[in-house]
């Protein structure tokens, strides 16, 4: 059978699983505690998991050799029986790796470690534009759904760390490409991400200078304690429940502010550049201003946009408009002076 009649195939068969699903007859949800997974939600992410790992390779796979990867990151962070079998294991983290298929393999090549945002989400194809234009260029990419994403079954959801060890799971990634593909070149590896990928992008190149030459952070989340502040309570119990940081920010300030960028500015030794937008409804733009403020009070020299009420708001540079492409092309230019791509825009 054509790879793309299967595609179509499986397509297909997972959408009727999940039509069944819903046609399946009503019964009273049991009470879950705030912050707590949805049984039934769990199961459709992953369906649309599924689904998505087979629109990758229709999306892309005509410009890049497309892959899923699984290798192992750090234990996880909680550990409610040390003495169990296995318990203190490494956990098996999955990536997406993207690899241009014009690529010439004798010489060294740059890569990307491009990571997803949301408190719960995962590396999906809403971002193929992005990963095209990426490609295109000639970078390889590696974009990992680090532990807390969607689609692995409620298990995995529950081992998010915000602002913790998923931050590992990510430069876990970038040391994994670098391991299996020696055409990369570990002195042009860039971070990019929007949101909560932006924040887990601005952390790494904090901790591991070295590692990274050049970050782009988009409307990154950056103060959680500011953040914690605006947000809903159903938003505020996914992080103080029992199994992720389980305290709230009154009870556990420090912790909050160790998980949050604008703390560990005075680190900064990478060439960064951050973009936001005035009306930005997800991460209110109060948050990356102090991000802002705070590089500045350090003397740290970096480049940054404020774009003033964008169309799109928070996902304003990640749409197909005519600014959006414009704002990327603004990055992609900021990203080539560092990384060198073979075919990087000017």
């Amino acid at each position: 059978m054509r790879p793309l009649c299967l595609a179509f195939l499986t397509i297909a068969i997972l959408a009727e699983s999940t039509s069944a699903q819903q046609r399946a007859p009503e019964t009273a949800p049991p009470q879950r505690a705030a912050g707590m997974p949805d049984p039934d939600a769990m199961r459709q992410d992953q369906v649309v998991k599924d689904i998505d790992d087979v629109m990758w390779h229709l999306k892309l796979g005509d410009i890049a050799h497309v892959d899923k990867v699984r290798y192992t990151s750090l234990p996880p962070a909680r550990i409610t029986n040390p003495n169990a079998p296995g318990a203190k294991n490494p956990l098996i983290i999955s990536a997406y790796t993207f690899i241009p298929k014009n690529l010439d393999r004798s010489k060294k090549h740059p890569l990307i470690v491009f990571t997803h945002g949301g408190v719960h989400s995962n590396f999906g194809t809403s971002y193929a534009n992005i990963v095209r234009e990426l490609v295109e260029q000639g970078y390889s990419i590696v974009a990992t759904d680090y532990r807390g994403s969607t689609g692995y079954g409620a298990g995995f959801w529950m081992q998010i760390d915000y602002g913790g060890r998923e931050v590992d799971d990510v430069d876990a990634g970038r040391a994994w490409m670098l391991e299996n593909h020696p055409f990369l070149d570990p002195k042009r590896v860039g971070a990019i991400g929007w949101s909560h990928g932006g924040m887990i992008s601005l952390l790494n190149i904090f901790e591991r200078p070295d590692s990274y030459a050049v970050c782009y952070a988009g409307v990154p989340v950056s103060d959680l304690v500011a953040r914690l502040g605006y947000q809903s309570e159903s938003y505020r119990a996914l992080y103080s429940a029992p199994y992720h940081i389980g305290k709230t920010v009154r009870e556990d300030i420090q912790e909050y502010l160790k998980r949050s960028p604008m703390t560990h500015v005075a680190k900064l030794r990478t060439p960064l550049l951050i973009h936001t937008t005035t009306n930005d409804e997800d991460v209110n733009f109060l948050e990356v201003q102090r991000l802002i403020q705070a590089l500045k009070a350090e003397g740290k020299q970096f480049e940054h946009k404020i774009y003033q009420d964008a169309p799109g708001g928070h996902a304003f540079n990640r749409l197909d408009t005519k600014l959006a492409k414009e704002s990327r092309a603004e990055i992609w230019r900021f990203l080539n002076r560092y990384l060198k791509p073979e075919r990087g825009i000017q």
